[in-house]
């Protein structure tokens, strides 16, 4: 494969599919990662004129590692890996579940750290390497639910800041921080509506907006250890709960 080429797991639905979307938009191919959704990362490869897929449970990081190096040795220009996918439980700050911080550290922060050394230490680009973490504006705007989940987060985000300080020859690391942009938990449609309002613009974003942030970190000028939010100024505010229990209890 000599086409310019981008992995983003969790690929196959959410912002994930958002985002291989948006890459196959601006000729890329597209390699879409899933653990459970094969059959809809098998449509959505479909859909994209150049795309394939690949399984791999997260929370075996041997196992993520080796995907890694099996694609680089595949991919002739592998540009971009997106760190899209994550596990988002609720736990208590003052009761913390193991199983669930266990999941959390693993899927979100540890193997992602590992895929993004096994990434630069094998894929082939002669215009530059991209790394791409995901993470939450939450890290800017704390707030206590979802412990174990933000915990992640942070851990994730200081992982990438630690990477972006060694990159040299062309090759970033980047942080993408989202905020409230699709319905989670166990929220409703309606809930989500309201719920992703709480921010700066008074507006809900969109996951195409993020897609779009995405594409300008793997094509763009930004240096090495960057953050972009993209949450219509969600950051900025100092909210004491997660949006979905601040539209639950009435709070604006």
């Amino acid at each position: 494969m000599t086409r310019k080429a981008v992995l983003v797991t969790g690929g196959a639905k959410r912002l994930g599919a958002a985002m291989c979307r948006r890459f196959a938009e601006a000729g890329w191919h597209v390699v879409i990662h899933c653990h459970h959704s094969l059959d809809a990362a098998r449509e959505l490869a479909k859909e994209l004129p150049s795309a394939q897929v690949v399984r791999c449970d997260l929370s075996d990081s041997e196992a993520a590692a080796a995907m890694v190096r099996a694609l680089a040795a595949e991919l002739e220009d592998w540009r971009c890996l997106i760190n899209s996918a994550s596990v988002f439980s609720p736990d208590d700050v003052t009761a913390l579940d193991p199983a669930t911080n266990r999941t959390a550290m693993q899927v979100n922060a540890a193997t992602p750290a590992l895929m993004a050394q096994t990434y630069l230490a094998h894929a082939r680009s002669d215009a530059g390497r991209r790394v791409v973490q995901v993470t939450d504006q939450k890290l800017a705007n704390l707030n206590p639910d979802f412990f174990s989940y933000s915990m992640s987060k942070a851990a994730a985000d200081l992982a990438a800041r630690m990477l972006a300080m060694t990159t040299e020859d062309g090759d970033r690391v980047y942080t993408l921080a989202p905020g409230a942009i699709l319905a989670s938990h166990d929220q409703s449609a309606e809930e989500a509506e309201r719920s992703h309002k709480l921010n700066l613009l008074r507006r809900r974003t969109r996951a195409s907006e993020v897609a779009d942030a995405a594409l300008f970190l793997a094509e763009g000028p930004l240096a090495s250890g960057e953050t972009l939010y993209v949450d219509s100024g969600q950051h900025l505010l100092s909210q004491p709960r997660d949006v979905i229990y601040l539209e639950r209890e009435g709070e604006d």
